[in-house]
């Protein structure tokens, strides 16, 4: 659904196509234990459906979407707004197209991850481009807690959605962040080997490497440490690291005796 969005971010976007995406969503026709309307809008009586949490006879009641019967005027003017074009900024239409949608509520479930979509595509068409190298979307599941806070807090207040926009910004701004130091992270770990190989290290010298490039190395490497991780000597594991620390991979830290480790060069 993700890929579809941004790669065709200059299509318009259209009733079939969200169909599609929900169908996409739940192929079973199901969410969870319960059956719902997959490929259609929600259907339902005349009272508008609420967004519910809490044990039965202690829900809270978080928001009313317009009823169903509405859904498809509400939409078609959705389909309109994100058709025609104005002064307003590309980023800020993308805030204002996912808060309009989600507020819609079109479908029985699967909205919010549908108009996390609809966000991405509309940055996309900020962009000008299908290449992504950020997602607003996997930022915004990040800081889920904090989203479905703003959202209930813009659809309980007025029309005024300055604080939502403000607060969307902020996401996508630390989400382009994320993306950078990923890339940088990339670069790092792409440039390293590339110097190392010009000289290929032995198997466990190369595991060793590979374990403290993850995210979840924490600390240096010492000999003890090592031997433990490459399953073997602590006079072998120093042989390595002495190799290592000559050709300019692995830098001593200050300290020595049973303080001495060892880091990599910094990115």
């Amino acid at each position: 659904m993700m890929l579809d969005a941004t790669q065709h971010f200059s299509r318009p976007l259209a009733k079939d196509t969200l169909l599609d995406w929900h169908a996409a969503l739940f192929p079973t026709g199901r969410s969870g234990m319960h059956k719902i309307t997959v490929g259609g809008w929600r259907t339902g009586d005349a009272s508008p459906m609420q967004v519910v949490s809490g044990p039965i006879g202690k829900e809270q009641v978080h928001f009313e979407a317009p009823t169903a019967d509405r859904i498809e005027t509400e939409m078609d003017a959705f389909f309109e707004w994100m058709a025609g074009k104005d002064n307003t900024d590309p980023v800020i239409r993308a805030g204002i197209a996912h808060l309009w949608f989600v507020t819609i509520h079109p479908f029985e479930d699967g909205n919010g991850r549908i108009a996390r979509a609809i966000g991405d595509l509309a940055l996309a068409r900020a962009d000008g481009t299908s290449d992504r190298f950020y997602s607003l979307s996997s930022q915004i599941e990040i800081e889920r807690n904090q989203y479905y806070a703003q959202l209930e807090a813009q659809q309980r207040a007025t029309p005024d959605i300055t604080n939502w926009l403000s607060w969307f910004l902020d996401c996508l701004g630390r989400a382009i962040a994320n993306a950078e130091k990923t890339i940088g992270n990339v670069l790092f770990k792409a440039e390293l080997w590339n110097r190392i190989n010009q000289k290929p290290v032995n198997d466990r010298q190369r595991l060793i490497i590979n374990r403290m490039l993850e995210d979840e190395f924490t600390g240096f490497i010492n000999t003890s440490k090592y031997a433990k991780l490459a399953k073997c000597s602590n006079d072998t594991g120093l042989r390595d690291i002495q190799e290592l620390k000559q050709r300019g991979i692995f830098i001593k830290n200050p300290g020595s005796g049973r303080s001495t480790s060892y880091r990599l060069p910094s990115r």
